[in-house]
């Protein structure tokens, strides 16, 4: 009965979980009947000009061979080590095959669990003596269940071996938060970025130009009503973001900043998957210009 009011109230979300069971659509079929679905028309795939439809082209026909690893939560670790140091990196405390296998005991008081083979799946334990292992455990093994691909044919993240690691906890002493800095890259130049501020519950995007002025976009989440200040190491995130995504088309390079200090977050080929709106619509434009298919 719940899962039938919850589809009443959105047959939209509802739809597009049932297509997503589709495993017999090609990946062009899926993507076309996705698309349609979110956004009310049809996908120009053949001369694709804004941004959502170039992503999703991108997920067709740039299919490079390093790309799965570089959204490996563990495997990533290694290009980052090798491309720009692994002072960048968040210390690792431990990599399992199942959660089961994991040692909590070894575990400090506060640290991070997630899996590397998806999105969304993470548990913060801020205090041990308090931590619920069961929830932890029932969130953690459903995600470890779920092949990202399926969603939204996002190729990358098809053949991934499923583990869960566990990293230091990182909070930035004057925000008490870990704020998220995510530059968009076209074949090596960072052009914007959003800052991610008041996650998990509050979450809120800013969108910045290079010279860190705020733009009037929307897209995913409500801007902040608090000034949000230029990080210290904003030149810095800039000049490692160029080599990150050197030699790519596109690609989301996110850091975060905590006490003066870079930390590398992820990468991200395909920004909500190419299947949310901007508002207004003419950035969607402006960040398909970006992306250049001319090669």
């Amino acid at each position: 009965m719940r899962l039938i009011k919850k589809a009443l109230k959105n047959p939209k979300a509802a739809l597009l979980v049932v297509i997503s069971k589709f495993h017999f659509l090609s990946d062009k079929a899926y993507i076309k009947l996705k698309y349609f679905i979110s956004f009310g028309k049809r996908i120009n795939l053949k001369n694709p000009k804004t941004y959502n439809e170039k992503l999703n082209w991108l997920k067709l026909y740039d299919r490079n061979p390093k790309y799965p690893k570089m959204v490996d939560k563990f495997g990533v670790r290694e290009y980052i080590k090798e491309k720009i140091g692994e002072e960048y990196l968040i210390p690792l405390l431990g990599v399992w095959d199942s959660f089961e296998e994991i040692d909590f005991d070894s575990l400090p008081n506060q640290f991070v669990l997630k899996c590397t083979h998806d999105s969304g799946s993470v548990v913060i334990c801020k205090d041990k003596t308090t931590f619920d292992i069961e929830k932890a455990k029932e969130k953690l093994n459903r995600k470890f269940k779920k092949n990202l691909y399926w969603w939204s044919r996002e190729w990358v993240y098809k053949d991934l071996k499923p583990k869960i690691i566990a990293e230091k906890y990182m909070e930035d002493s004057e925000y008490k938060e870990l704020r998220d800095y995510k530059f968009f890259c076209f074949s090596g130049e960072p052009k914007c970025l959003f800052v991610a501020t008041e996650r998990p519950h509050n979450t809120k995007f800013d969108f910045f130009d290079l010279e860190f002025n705020h733009l009037p976009i929307l897209n995913g989440h409500p801007n902040s009503e608090k000034q949000i200040e230029k990080p210290k190491c904003f030149d810095k995130m800039i000049e490692l973001s160029k080599i990150l995504s050197q030699g790519m088309k596109h690609v989301r390079v996110d850091f975060y900043e905590i006490d003066g200090r870079i930390y590398f977050g992820e990468l991200t080929f395909f920004h909500y998957s190419g299947f949310i709106d901007f508002e207004p619509d003419e950035w969607n434009y402006k960040f398909g210009e970006w992306i250049d298919l001319s090669k």
